[in-house]
């Protein structure tokens, strides 16, 4: 049913618009819509309210690790399965290892597929035939890659944002009846950081249209211009387009390893990593499982944490959090499920504590 409904929706869309129109599908409104602030300031719990919800926590970061994760947060997961992964630049050093998605797949996810677009940005992953060879560079060859904007693109609809009444999306996006978005947590050049609403919102989003809408401003020369608190809330309606086609078939994994403040389309050049390595996330809720991984970040010393934080705040990346719980996407406030001591409730600071230094 949720199929049709969406089918229909898109088809009205695109007789509307124009199913190949490039221009920019911006709420039409007298003037530009005005940014959101506070993306620099951070909001301890102790400060949210709100209802509350569950996120499971391991400090085991291994394929084992990953498994315990998922099972937590599956209930849901049914027919067509896509995986949504940062498969990474060529040879990119701190993408989610291959051989624990390879062990996740095989135990609980044997028909799903791995979904990817193709980049804004011209690199290794720009055209369907320079990803492809990345992803056997990289090792994505246990199960189906699905490049969704290999063939065509479509328009979803954008259900209560600012910014957005429809985002352009890979085609294929619309095969799949479930959605698992298995994240790893970094920072992030643009975003501040990357978790679930990142590797979603971009991730999901057309190499040359959706992604362009979210990026920048039409007719003029950087590609990047659009930044801070723009950006986020734009980012953040790409997302909420993908998680509200599918509904409560969707579910989030957040993989806090190997945590550069740069991007993993940032491949072999991304800064070194400084920071500790934390542990597995897991919710069916995106803003929780974000906010209780930058609320770790947070938790950390001085030391740990300082080139994340600055990451995150130069960049205003805390909109996207304050931005999802205005637009219903989650919530902010949650219980910490300790999975390695029997679902001993704990804190983000319990998580940080005792953390080792990172080693390469």
């Amino acid at each position: 049913m949720r199929q049709i409904v969406f089918t229909l929706a898109v088809a009205l869309l695109m007789t509307a618009c124009g199913s190949k129109s490039n221009q920019q599908s911006e709420v039409t409104m007298n003037q530009k819509p005005t940014p959101g602030t506070g993306g620099d300031h951070y909001v301890p719990m102790n400060e949210r309210t709100g209802d509350t919800a569950i996120v499971y926590f391991t400090r085991d970061l291994s394929a084992n690790g990953l498994i315990k994760a998922y099972e937590q947060v599956n209930g849901n997961i049914a027919g067509k399965v896509a995986v949504k992964l940062h498969t990474g630049e060529q040879n990119g050093p701190n993408i989610i290892p291959r051989e624990w998605v390879k062990a996740l797949m095989q135990k609980e996810l044997k028909d799903g597929t791995i979904v990817e677009t193709n980049t804004y940005y011209e690199g290794d992953r720009y055209t369907t035939d320079k990803h492809r060879e990345t992803i056997k560079v990289n090792g994505w060859t246990f199960a189906p890659v699905d490049i969704m904007d290999e063939e065509d693109t479509v328009t979803l609809p954008v259900v209560g944002g600012k910014w957005f009444t429809r985002m352009s999306m890979g085609s294929h996006l619309t095969r799949y009846n479930s959605l698992v978005a298995l994240t790893h947590f970094k920072g992030h050049t643009q975003g501040g950081f990357g978790g679930s609403n990142k590797n979603i919102g971009i991730g999901c989003a057309d190499g040359r249209v959706g992604k362009a809408w979210i990026h920048t401003t039409p007719g003029q020369p950087d590609q990047w211009d659009i930044a801070t608190e723009e950006f986020m809330e734009r980012m953040t309606e790409s997302t909420k387009t993908t998680i509200d086609y599918f509904g409560k078939q969707v579910c989030y994994v957040n993989v806090m390893r190997n945590m550069s403040v740069s991007c993993d389309c940032e491949g072999v050049a991304a800064e070194p990593v400084v920071t500790p390595n934390v542990g597995i996330l897991s919710s069916t809720d995106i803003l929780a499982v974000d906010q209780a991984c930058v609320d770790i970040i947070y938790a950390m010393t001085e030391a740990e944490h300082h080139d994340m934080v600055e990451r995150i705040e130069s960049r205003h990346g805390l909109r996207q959090l304050s931005y999802m719980k205005e637009l219903g996407m989650g919530h902010d406030v949650y219980i910490l499920i300790d999975l390695d001591n029997g679902g001993k409730r704990i804190t983000a600071a319990d998580a940080a504590k005792d953390l080792k230094p990172f080693v390469k």
